[in-house]
């Protein structure tokens, strides 16, 4: 009988990627794959290691998955991804119930690890982390009609506080052509909106082609058919381009909505995070892009309590995003990990300020978005079906403003049936809390 499999895949939707590279050379080899980590003889975990928050998370579903190989039910538990690569000798001295611990360069060995921790071989390896695959065919674990398409790995921008570049290497684009032909596939399966990630979209094909190539990488992903809407993740401001504003306002099926993670505003703070930049820099880099592209979607995420941060610097963030009243922003308190410079700078922040920090950014941020949702009141968005309730007759989906598993929701009713992945025009007559509410017309 063929073992059954099973994933967990923590972290970042690059992780997601790659978990589901490792899912189809699986199926590949012969395993079954499987929903429920609970039905599996085989259980992946595939970590994030990136934050403290994603640390304790991999570690409890590492703990979780190896109590059910000691109640018998498991027969072999296989750990990789990003906590793997970072703490090796940690991670098996202290959960010695772990049969294969692999870095990220041996996901394409994924099937050989798991056929050898069946017949019981403990296993550790880790090859050079440039030899993780950054193509080959995938099992969406995304609902059919999205999914996430992975242009680079790795990253070169060294900001002082992360750990990436030492986990993941440099930055690694993927050839043009094997992007738009995957693009292909997927739009053949179903798929109708790509969402492009990397550690820093905006760096694609400067290591490759010794230029940035993103506009031209998303002209040519616009001929794709079948492919209605392409969305940006990740993009880093110093690389937003005339030429990809430009290119993001000419065509149709690149969504007018930009993730810019800024992480702060004070010149001082920012070049401490070896970032460059300054309120001024970056307050005229929003009203550029805003000017360019009057009815675009920004959003962004921004850090507390980095060392250094007085009242001063804190205040001059507060004030900047009740400024610029961004439409979806994400806030984190700064964590303190071993082996970036920014760990070792002698000027830490109290974690009570840092949090108290954070709640009063969300806590302005609440308040711009329902103002913002309010102001859509009345107008009529495009949005795709994501789901029906049949006891409210009613559906769920999001507008192009919101990109999956991170922005709000539009709830609305139809007279007629709708399947998920359909695409309608909703008239908006209501905001509840991140949500709108509304109508197909």
């Amino acid at each position: 009988m063929p073992c059954k499999v099973g994933m967990v895949s923590l972290g970042c939707p690059k992780n997601q990627v790659d978990a589901e590279m490792m899912l189809a050379r699986l199926e590949d080899a012969g395993f079954v794959i499987v929903d429920d980590p609970y039905d599996a003889e085989l259980v992946i975990v595939n970590t994030c290691g990136f934050i403290e928050d994603a640390k304790r998370e991999a570690i409890d579903s590492i703990l979780e998955m190896a109590q059910l190989k000691e109640d018998g039910e498991l027969k072999a538990l296989v750990v990789t991804g990003c906590l793997a690569q970072r703490y090796q000798q940690e991670v098996l001295e202290e959960i010695p119930e772990i049969d294969a611990l692999i870095g990220i360069g041996a996901n394409s060995d994924i099937a050989k690890v798991c056929e050898a921790a069946l017949e019981g071989a403990a296993q550790s390896s880790f090859p050079p982390r440039e030899a993780m695959p950054l193509e080959g065919r995938r099992i969406l674990t995304t609902p059919p009609y999205w999914a996430y398409l992975k242009i680079a790995d790795g990253c070169s921008n060294c900001c002082s506080y992360c750990a990436i570049p030492g986990i993941r290497g440099p930055f690694r684009s993927r050839r043009m052509e094997s992007i738009v032909e995957e693009a292909q596939t997927l739009a053949s399966s179903g798929v109708k909106e790509l969402i492009l990630v990397a550690q820093d979209t905006t760096r694609y094909g400067e290591d490759l082609y010794g230029a940035l190539m993103l506009p031209e990488l998303l002209t040519r992903l616009c001929g794709v058919a079948g492919i209605e809407w392409i969305r940006l993740l990740y993009c880093y401001p110093d690389r937003i381009t005339d030429e990809l504003l430009e290119t993001i306002a000419r065509e149709p099926k690149v969504l007018h909505y930009l993730d810019i993670p800024l992480q702060h505003c004070d010149a001082r703070i920012l070049q401490r995070m070896n970032r460059s930049g300054s309120r001024e820099s970056l307050a005229a880099l929003i009203a550029k892009i805003r000017a360019q592209i009057p009815d675009i979607v920004l959003r962004t995420t921004v850090m507390t309590g980095f060392p250094g941060e007085d009242e001063a610097a804190f205040t001059e963030l507060a004030e900047f995003v009740k400024e610029q009243r961004f439409d979806r922003l994400g806030c984190f308190a700064y964590s303190q990990e071993e082996g970036t410079a920014a760990a070792a700078f002698p000027d830490q922040v109290d974690e009570e300020v840092k949090q108290h920090r954070t709640e009063l950014i969300l806590q302005d941020q609440y308040d711009i978005v329902e103002a913002n949702n309010r102001a859509r009141i009345g107008k009529t968005f495009r949005a795709v079906v994501e789901d029906y309730d049949a006891y409210t007759d009613s559906y769920t989906g999001r507008t192009w403003m919101d990109a999956p598993e991170i922005d709000g929701t539009v709830r609305f009713t139809c007279g007629y049936p709708l399947e998920d992945g359909d695409f309608v025009d909703v008239e908006i007559f209501d905001v509840s809390d991140y949500d709108l509410i509304g109508e197909v017309v």
